[in-house]
């Protein structure tokens, strides 16, 4: 079956030396070594999945959409934003980063 995601990390809150933006998270995508590579990824849906000690709606799985806005140094590490700020617990835990929404002009310009 193929998966119809990237596997990424998250690796924390965009920070500098005595301040942190909670609002930006930066995610680590695997197989994204360079900007150049992350530049894909750019609007990209992200979900963190997780599972909550109690049940709502019927199930215990919860997830947190956001969204992949823009490139971090040159490592491949993009910044992205959450529709609700995520918990430093979450820190380490995996994500999924969908490929969509595709605005990839390299597919419309192999179609001429």
């Amino acid at each position: 079956m193929t998966r119809l995601y990237s596997k990424g990390k998250i690796m924390g809150h965009r920070r500098g030396k005595r301040s942190q933006h909670p609002n930006v998270t930066l995610v680590k995508i695997e197989g994204v070594e360079s900007a150049k590579d992350a530049q894909f990824y750019l609007g990209k849906r992200i979900a963190y999945i997780y599972k909550a000690p109690t049940e709502k709606r019927g199930t215990r799985v919860r997830v947190i959409w956001g969204r992949v806005t823009r490139t971090h140094g040159g490592n491949g590490v993009v910044r992205s934003k959450f529709r609700h700020n995520i918990p430093p617990k979450a820190f380490g835990e995996s994500v999924r980063v969908l490929l969509y929404p595709s605005n990839s002009t390299y597919m419309k310009s192999q179609g001429d």
